[in-house]
């Protein structure tokens, strides 16, 4: 046993290519949980993140000829393929998709809106939630990336400027514009908490 565990990501991407089906169970194991992630928070499908990861440790193996060692971490390179399979299935079946509610998704409403922590917390957070969603949906892709990358995926900003193929201050600023956009859409909602609440609920948070 050579400790296949301690190698780098290169090296089990040619020993995979070369044949060896540990080294390609190793990295698909290092790598999938992130794409899977990605794919779930840019698609809001199970199913559809499922396939995409498959797609993508698929074209990984048959497409790895075009890595190059010197121009990023194969996790990047895998990372790039799951974009443009997610970018082809958004275009292709709808121009937006609500985000599922999860606790990645609350925990970025509790830091846009704090005062759905307040006495009326459960009613106004659980709609806070889906109008977060909803906001993080409707921004524009390039800011909608950091988001999900950096707030939903928790990356860091060199990881995510590693997988987007840009400068770190690019996503610095692209996290900040995002966020401002965010909090600028949420506004009415948090000048006005009391219309959070589901129709027909407002009696209940007076």
């Amino acid at each position: 046993m050579d400790q296949l565990e301690t190698r780098p990501d290169p090296e089990l991407l040619r020993r995979a290519l070369a044949g060896e089906e540990a080294a390609f169970l190793l990295l698909y194991q290092r790598l999938k949980g992130g794409i899977y992630r990605y794919a779930f928070y840019m698609t809001n499908s199970r199913t559809t993140a499922e396939e995409v990861t498959q797609e993508v440790f698929l074209s990984l193996i048959t497409g790895a000829r075009h890595y190059r060692e010197e121009r990023g971490e194969v996790a990047a390179f895998a990372f790039g393929i799951a974009r443009n399979f997610v970018r082809r299935i958004v275009r292709r079946e709808r121009p937006y998709q609500p985000l599922p509610g999860d606790d990645a998704v609350e925990k970025l409403s509790r830091a846009l809106a704090p005062e759905s922590q307040t006495a009326h917390g459960h009613l106004i957070r659980n709609e806070l939630v889906e109008q977060v969603q909803a906001a993080i949906a409707s921004l524009p892709d390039h800011y909608r990336q950091v988001v999900v990358l950096c707030d939903l995926c928790e990356l860091s900003y060199t990881e995510a400027a590693s997988r987007l193929g840009c400068p770190l201050g690019t996503v610095r600023s692209r996290l900040n514009r995002a966020h401002a956009l965010l909090a600028q859409k949420l506004q009415p909602l948090r000048n006005n908490p009391a219309e959070i609440g589901p129709a027909g609920a407002e009696g209940c948070l007076i």
